[in-house]
């Protein structure tokens, strides 16, 4: 079995090891997320008082919100070892096989974006969560046989950002199916701090708090947007992280007061004057601004609606007038409120 099923990605990744060590180790040291935090804290103490292995667990949710992070806390807190793979990379049924067969007693295997697993993976997947058997077909044509395999009671954590695309038999075999939420600003500047405190930055309370409300509720952005603020605090001041150093920072790295980006902008100002407001669709939207459909999709179109600055509708996008305003721009006479004598 190759090597990056069980870690995949670079592994001299910098920021990707900044950010695993950010990562929140025990479910009391995790900010945010209070129903899961409750349900989780339940389950996993049922499980340990049983001496068994967690129940498998399905978290789903926009990419950045812990889900990888929550993966790890359930290894540590019931003390097994954590495997970590993705669908994408569990092209046949041998590779799943050999990763369930190396698999001990109580471990925790994570499946990050669990609906892109393929058919035959997927069916391997079934009677290995439900009965911990694992079916491998020796030979081929009619000299081919099954042979049945045990399995070591294990949890399988699956991780997703389109919970749609999840077939129902395998939704449904998950023991509890949760949801995380974009966070709140203060759980935010609650994060930005504490992920100060690991890289040893110094930071001031209104500092956090101007980082913390223009990272689109999502953690990964926050630590991301405290990094950028770092260096900048590092190379044109003297090291500490103010609200104006967070303000001038931010400004320098594109990102301003909502939290919109170069892309977000570049999404709104295609709407607002090449389309005239909309609706436009999908495809023509993200050619125009470089970027690939699904990443307009996934990425950036979910934190543009929250804000109420765009909106889907069946014939496309179409800017909302708060788009406009954000552009400093008028929007169309249509949507305007009509006068007195009109």
């Amino acid at each position: 079995m190759r090597d990056e099923f069980l870690d995949p990605g670079p592994a001299n990744d910098r920021e990707e090891a900044d950010e695993a060590g950010l990562r929140p180790r025990r479910l009391a040291e995790f900010i945010g997320q209070r129903e899961l935090k409750e349900h989780l804290t339940i389950v996993l103490e049922a499980a340990k008082r049983r001496g068994q292995a967690a129940d498998h667990l399905l978290l789903a949710g926009p990419p950045g919100l812990g889900k990888t992070s929550m993966a790890g806390i359930v290894a540590a807190e019931m003390g097994v070892h954590l495997h970590v793979t993705s669908g994408p990379a569990l092209e046949r049924a041998g590779d799943l096989a050999a990763i369930l067969t190396k698999l001990e007693e109580g471990d925790v295997l994570f499946i990050d974006e669990i609906h892109r697993l393929s058919r035959a993976v997927e069916e391997i997947l079934y009677p290995a969560m439900e009965d911990f058997q694992l079916d491998i077909v020796v030979g081929k044509g009619p000299a081919a046989s099954s042979i049945r395999l045990t399995l070591p009671r294990f949890t399988l954590i699956g991780a997703t950002t389109r919970t749609g695309m999840i077939t129902g038999p395998l939704r449904d075999r998950f023991g509890l199916v949760a949801r995380l939420d974009y966070y709140e600003d203060d759980e935010l500047e609650a994060i930005v701090r504490r992920a100060a405190g690991i890289l040893k930055v110094h930071i001031e309370a209104d500092g956090a708090w101007e980082i913390a409300r223009r990272s689109r509720g999502t953690p990964r952005i926050a630590n991301r947007l405290l990094r950028r603020v770092r260096d900048y605090a590092e190379v044109r001041g003297d090291g500490t992280v103010s609200k104006d150093v967070a303000r001038d920072g931010l400004k320098v790295f594109g990102v301003d007061e909502r939290g919109l980006d170069k892309v977000d902008r570049a999404i709104l100002n295609a709407i607002c004057r090449q389309f005239h407001g909309g609706p436009v669709g999908l495809s023509t939207l993200a050619i125009s601004v470089g970027e690939q459909p699904e990443t307009v999709e996934d990425m950036y179109e979910p934190f543009l609606i929250q804000q109420g600055l765009l909106a889907r509708t069946p014939r496309g996008r179409v800017a909302m007038p708060a788009a406009y305003a954000h552009l400093g721009m008028a929007p169309p006479a249509a949507d305007r409120p009509p006068g007195l004598f009109d």
